[in-house]
């Protein structure tokens, strides 16, 4: 018996298959030529039972959020909590710098109440101006910021970049992705499920 040592493996072919073996897939791609083929296969696939999926295409298509059953985002949610906080942030804010003067509280953080012609300390319609600016202000922060949160921004680095097929996805190709993560994935079941969908090509994408 001849020692294996003596039938070295060349470098290329072993780190190839060392690759092939530690990749794990991410997803199942499926390629579409029209808009139609893309939405009747986004709906058949959550009618099969899949959640973990995705639709892209090069333009907006209507109808594709109920076909893949894309649930209302809780981005205008998040733009009213930062308008209310801005709304009684600002309140506060102008209230405790500009009618209060509490003892024991440090100089840096009193506030400076001050009479005027004899008007009120605090007058509500006088800073109207500050409080819509910081009601404005945090409900753009929390919009912007949870669009970003919410889309996973910024991603320098995707998957589905490693195949040549999705470059087409900006120019002229509609595309369904099935992602590995989703309960009911299988590479083999998967695959045959997506060849019934009769598109114009699968292939399976390593993370």
């Amino acid at each position: 018996m001849q020692d294996a040592a003596s039938h070295p493996t060349p470098h290329g072919q072993a780190t190839a298959a060392t690759e092939q073996a530690s990749a794990a897939p991410f997803a199942m791609l499926a390629e579409f030529a029209d808009v139609t083929s893309v939405v009747n296969a986004a709906r058949k696939t959550r009618e099969q039972g899949y959640v973990h999926f995705d639709v892209h295409s090069p333009l907006p298509i209507h109808g594709i959020d109920r076909a893949v059953g894309i649930r209302p985002t809780i981005l205008p949610w998040l733009t009213l909590a930062g308008g209310l906080a801005g709304f009684f942030g600002g309140l506060f804010l102008v209230w405790w710098m500009n009618a209060t003067m509490f003892s024991g509280v440090t100089t840096s953080l009193q506030g400076y109440p001050y009479l005027i012609s004899g008007k009120p300390i605090f007058s509500l319609q006088a800073n109207i101006p500050i409080i819509f600016e910081t009601t404005i202000l945090l409900a753009a922060f929390a919009t912007v910021f949870g669009m970003f949160a919410l889309n996973r921004l910024p991603m320098l680095y995707h998957p589905l970049f490693k195949s040549s097929r999705f470059s087409r996805v900006t120019s002229d190709r509609f595309f369904l992705v099935i992602e590995a993560d989703d309960p009911k994935y299988d590479s083999r079941w998967t695959r045959e499920f997506l060849e019934k969908l009769d598109p114009l090509s699968i292939e399976e994408v390593d993370d």
